[in-house]
């Protein structure tokens, strides 16, 4: 055998040995919107990252994040739960309080500035687009501001 017919059946045998192990589009992406399947799509998940401890020196919790098998989109209500691929929202919520915002931006960070000194703790929760959180998908960070934390006062 030639060393160019070696080189081309080498050549043959990586190609196809790549063909067989190459993922789909489908299994990196998911469901494609113009299949509407909501039954076969993964569940959604959460994933937050511990707050920059920069941001806390200035009394701004800073933390990065990231969804998995869900939109992040500014649509809310009963109809939003009708769209495929999956989409959804943020709801944080600071220290336990009664207020809390729906987050639909799709930053990357949740940002939440002029914390005073002190132990403070922020819940981030994915929800559908009806607010209804997804099960198992709530993070609670908790966290200090340092006491020579220099905030920024407040401007009214």
């Amino acid at each position: 055998m030639s060393i160019q017919t070696y080189g081309t059946i080498m050549l043959v045998l990586v190609a196809a040995a790549g063909v067989a192990s190459a993922q789909t589009a489908r299994d990196i992406r998911g469901v494609s919107p113009y299949e509407n399947s909501l039954t076969d799509q993964p569940p959604p998940r959460l994933v937050v990252d511990p707050p920059f401890q920069e941001g806390l020196k200035v009394g701004v919790f800073q933390a990065q994040y990231r969804v998995e098998n869900l939109r992040i989109v500014p649509v809310f209500g009963p109809d939003g739960l009708k769209v495929s691929p999956r989409i959804g929202h943020l709801h944080v919520i600071v220290d336990d309080g009664p207020q809390w915002w729906a987050d639909a931006s799709d930053s990357n960070t949740v940002d939440v500035a002029n914390l005073a000194p002190g132990p403070h703790r922020v819940t981030i929760q994915l929800v559908n687009a009806n607010h209804v959180v997804f099960p198992g998908q709530v993070v609670t960070l908790n966290f200090t501001v340092p006491a020579t934390a220099k905030v920024a006062p407040v401007i009214r």
